[in-house]
């Protein structure tokens, strides 16, 4: 040892004094020197290769898994739909586990752990759900307010509604009243929308009156004309007596709970028979005061003029009895009792004011419409500065058009009138989603049952076995794509509704409603709105090959001579029963023709 100490401290002297004469000495011995240098060599080289390898598999990128959605207690066909999967998969990636694959339904609840497993197994990676508490939407709802002091209310003018059969006078009784020409302005002599006018009388009282159509398809409107009403005056003719329209606008008159005075018109034509129209009213528990009852009848002759003067008293006196009185200040409340759009003025309505004082620069809120005032018009087109209660005025400025029959009420500014429209409109969609669930969660029982109903005569098999099964029964399904455009030969007549008013095109709806042939000819509604008829009420009529009509309304002569090339249908009427006949003529138009055979005789 103390030998080879010393010539340890030998060779070190040496290699610090003479480098040089080191490398001399080991030249002398290759073989002895050579291997452990090849060695130490060997081992850089490897050692090298290894860094190499581990810095190009920290540059390879990463595989994106796919992340799925779990959460406790799901069942297997749930975490087929989270995988983008089938059930079957779900099976495949349980194989060879404990769970027992024979017994595992689609609707079977999974462990927490099997749910992990089948999500590792199928190369993804899982994350739980989120559970997320939806936020209650605060009331941002405008209601009514309640009657203010009964001191502060001032007697107001009643609002009387005219209400009948077609063609028993009612708007000429109107035009004798406020001494107008309204019935020659009236397509085909009959009254299609709802007129309001307030009428100064020479004893110096103001009444509004509201004119309603009488003809049958107009029940919508009589309706909203009794809602909106102190005073029925019932118009019935005496050469004609009780009609359908007579006892519609009576029992409109019951539901609105609103007192009735009947104006017996006509009474100057020889065959006028007064006293059988009172006696047909008893048949409608209406009693008139000759018989005992509270209600006054008038005899009149509305084209002559004759005793106007005691239907006036008798509603005065009647208006005087129900004490009417409003509030004049505070917040403004109304009724729609008409809407549409004009050219120049943009959407327009027909309010009558029940509440309130309704100036220019008031903002209004109407169903999911809104509007700052910009101008009032009275019945006469002249601009007036406010309207006061039971007056009845034009409203320009909506944003929207409103629905007739919608109720207005008067907000604080115009921030407050869109917090009220988005609160309305968010409960009608919410509604909506509601309903569209409710026909989801059917049609999902309906195909579960369908389901089952088809794995029923297969349980007793493997679901191995249960697969194949299903692919023999099903190949044929999955070959064949069924046609994404199905062309039917049934009779069908697609339509475009256009009116000039909301009560007109909700009167047109009514009556499309009533239709109940639909297995015979099919009557599809396509679009209906207010206005013109426009190039694209045309192109939709085209492209399914429907007709276009349009009640009140215009068509530019460029629009007719796109319908001419198109061969569109475009039918435009201004009397209502015209335009329901010649509907009638073009549905019974479509109809295949009916075959008979008649054996007029045979021989022997």
């Amino acid at each position: 040892m103390i030998v080879m100490s010393s010539v340890m401290r030998g060779a070190r002297r040496l290699i610090h004094a003479d480098p040089a004469g080191l490398n001399n000495f080991l030249s002398l011995y290759p073989a002895r020197s050579s291997a452990p240098l090849l060695t130490c060599q060997q081992n850089r080289k490897f050692a090298s290769k290894q860094k190499k390898d581990q810095k190009n598999q920290k540059v390879k990128a990463k595989v994106d898994k796919q992340e799925v959605e779990i959460r406790q207690r799901m069942t297997a066909v749930s975490l087929a739909e989270a995988m983008n999967k089938d059930f079957d998969h779900v099976l495949e990636a349980l194989l060879n586990t404990s769970v027992d694959l024979d017994s595992l339904e689609p609707d079977s609840v999974l462990e927490e752990r099997w749910i992990k497993e089948v999500v590792t197994r199928s190369g993804m990676k899982f994350r739980w759900a989120k559970l997320s508490e939806s936020r209650v939407k605060p009331n941002r709802d405008v209601d009514k307010k309640p009657l203010g002091d009964p001191f502060l209310l001032v007697p107001r003018p009643p609002v009387v509604t005219i209400m009948g059969h077609v063609d028993h006078g009612k708007t000429t009784l109107l035009d004798s009243l406020r001494k107008s020409q309204i019935v020659s302005t009236e397509a085909g002599g009959i009254t299609q929308h709802i007129g309001a006018f307030l009428v100064q009388l020479p004893t110096g009282e103001k009444i509004t009156f509201l004119d309603t159509p009488g003809h049958a398809a107009f029940s919508s409107m009589r309706a909203r004309g009794a809602n909106a009403t102190d005073i029925v005056v019932l118009v019935v003719a005496a050469d004609d007596g009780v009609m359908n329209q007579t006892v519609e606008s009576i029992q409109h008159a019951r539901r609105a709970k609103v007192p009735i005075i009947v104006a017996v018109n006509k009474c100057d034509k020889p065959q006028s028979d007064p006293q059988r129209v009172k006696q047909e009213l008893l048949a409608h528990d209406v009693v008139c005061e000759e018989f005992g009852g509270d209600v006054q009848a008038i005899h009149v002759s509305a084209l002559k003029g004759d005793n106007l003067l005691a239907l006036v008293e008798a509603t005065v006196v009647l208006a005087e009895v129900l004490e009417l009185k409003a509030e004049p200040s505070g917040s403004v409340e109304g009724l729609i009792i008409e809407s549409r759009t004009d050219k120049g003025r943009g959407p327009v309505t027909s309010v009558i004011v029940q509440r309130g004082t309704l100036r220019r620069g008031c903002v209004l809120v109407a169903g999911r419409s809104w509007a700052k005032v910009r101008f009032l018009f009275d019945e006469n087109g002249r601009a007036v500065k406010e309207a006061g209660p039971s007056a009845a005025v034009e409203v320009v400025g909506w944003k929207e058009l409103p629905s007739a029959g919608e109720v207005i009420l008067e907000v604080e500014s115009e921030q407050r009138a869109r917090e009220v429209v988005e609160w309305r409109t968010y409960v009608e969609e919410q509604e909506k989603l509601q309903e569209e669930q409710s026909a989801i969660e059917l049609k999902q029982t309906l195909h579960l049952d369908e389901y089952k109903k088809e794995r029923a005569g297969l349980t007793h098999l493997s679901w191995r076995q249960r697969k194949a099964a299903l692919y023999r029964a099903n190949k044929t399904k999955f070959a064949t794509r069924p046609s994404e455009r199905t062309q039917t030969d049934e009779p069908k007549l697609p339509l475009v509704i256009k009116g000039d008013v909301d009560g007109s095109v909700e009167t047109l709806l009514n009556i499309l409603d009533t239709y109940d042939a639909q297995q015979q000819c099919e009557l599809e509604l396509l679009h209906f709105g207010i206005g013109d008829v426009s190039e694209n009420d045309v192109n939709m009529a085209d492209m399914f090959t429907g007709s276009i009509y349009g009640f009140n309304v215009a068509a530019s002569k460029s629009v007719q001579q796109l319908a001419a090339k198109r061969g569109v249908s475009l039918r435009l009427h201004s009397v209502i029963y015209k335009l329901i006949d010649e509907l009638k003529d073009e549905l019974s138009s479509r109809l295949p023709p009916l075959h008979s055979e008649n054996v007029v005789g045979e021989e022997p």
